[in-house]
């Protein structure tokens, strides 16, 4: 799944791509993932795209007062096209959810991976309109989001960290694999409370969090689409590599496993040494 720094790159990149070109066409293929009627697709034909811009995990693009809002969920991306394809896109025929031709003859797909489809698009008139969008908590990288900030939003709350930091109405954009990161370079266990750290921990999470993001999104900047994926995986230090030697100590990354995700780990860095049992009953982190 895409997160805040891969987002954030591909806004970038439709920024220098994308606005100021005019939308030529607009073609659903996969009509589940179009979540809103009014304003029609059709509003956006003939109209120059002005802004482009990231809330979270979703991207914005404006239209002509309008916005067209994506998120790719866990199994979507986006494809440019310096020249998009003439050819016909035929609903159930690929795995292309939306195409987006431009007035140069460039554009872009979202496309969708497997059988479960979680990638959803949106007209609307105001980015309020888009109920995920609606209910994010603070973007951790904004400049003003502060140690303070970040205390009182864990202060009493009775949670797993590492379901805390992949709730979007928490914080803005954190997914399942930098909230791995982000606890391996803070050396926590994704078990403990967040009402149970101590100052000296929150501000270690605080500084570990920023400082993930901050690295991630230095490092995506500028890549094209079809080499963020890749450069994702390349930066990962535990997330993904389950079995692997973690590279600050050496220990073997160790993994949990839940009904639909993973997660990982190092035992020596974050754990004390000791394995996590591999379920634990968590509302946030199913």
């Amino acid at each position: 799944m895409p997160e805040l720094p891969e987002v954030d790159a591909l806004v970038g990149f439709l920024r220098e791509r994308a606005v100021g070109r005019a939308v030529s066409s607009a073609t659903v293929a996969a009509i589940s993932a179009l979540k809103t009627f009014d304003p029609p697709l059709q509003a956006l034909v003939g109209n120059t795209i002005d802004a482009a811009s990231r809330h979270g995990k979703f991207v914005d693009l404006e239209v002509g007062g309008l916005h067209l809002v994506f998120h790719l969920a866990r199994a979507g991306w986006l494809r440019w096209y310096d020249e998009l394809p003439k050819t016909v896109v035929k609903p159930g025929k690929s795995p292309i959810a939306l195409r987006v031709r431009l007035d140069d003859g460039s554009g872009f797909d979202l496309t969708e991976a497997g059988t479960k489809k979680s990638l959803a698009v949106y007209v609307v008139r105001d980015v309020s309109e888009v109920p995920g969008i609606a209910r994010l908590g603070p973007d951790p990288t904004a400049p003003d989001f502060s140690l303070d900030d970040f205390a009182a939003i864990l202060a009493g709350r009775r949670t797993q960290i590492k379901g805390l930091l992949r709730d979007q109405s928490v914080f803005a954009g954190v997914g399942n694999a930098y909230s791995d990161e982000i606890l391996h370079n803070a050396r926590m266990s994704p078990y403990i409370l967040a009402a149970k750290l101590t100052p000296d921990q929150v501000e270690r999470l605080y500084h570990a969090m920023r400082d993930t993001l901050a690295d991630a999104v230095d490092a995506a900047a500028g890549r094209p689409p079809d080499e963020l994926k890749d450069g994702k995986r390349s930066r990962m230090q535990v997330h993904g590599r389950t079995g692997e030697a973690c590279p600050v100590c050496g220990d073997t990354v160790r993994e949990v496993i839940f009904a639909d995700s993973t997660f990982q780990y190092c035992p020596t860095c974050q754990t004390g040494g000791k394995p996590l049992a591999d379920r634990v009953l968590s509302r946030l982190l199913k």
